[in-house]
């Protein structure tokens, strides 16, 4: 699930979370529900949103080495409560 408001981007998606990461968008926060489940916040920015539409596109290109990273960082911040 994602979706936008005027302010932030919400999904669970882990795997565009690290894309977005991967191309520079910082994460303001994670939200975990009682069921254990994460939600990644992304500020909402045009530039985001076009990220966001070429990754569901298959448009969006990125490092594989950063994006693992980025994608440990992410799991290590869900396990770790930062």
């Amino acid at each position: 699930m994602s979706n936008y408001n005027s302010y932030e981007f919400r999904t669970f998606d882990l795997a565009l979370s690290s894309a977005l990461v991967t191309e520079g968008f910082l994460v303001i926060g994670i939200e975990k529900s009682s069921a254990g489940k994460a939600t990644f916040l992304f500020e909402t920015t045009p530039a985001l949103k076009t990220a966001v539409d070429n990754y569901w596109s298959d448009k969006l290109k990125v490092n594989p080495k950063a994006y693992f990273d980025a994608m440990k960082h992410l799991k290590t911040r869900i396990y770790s409560g930062v």
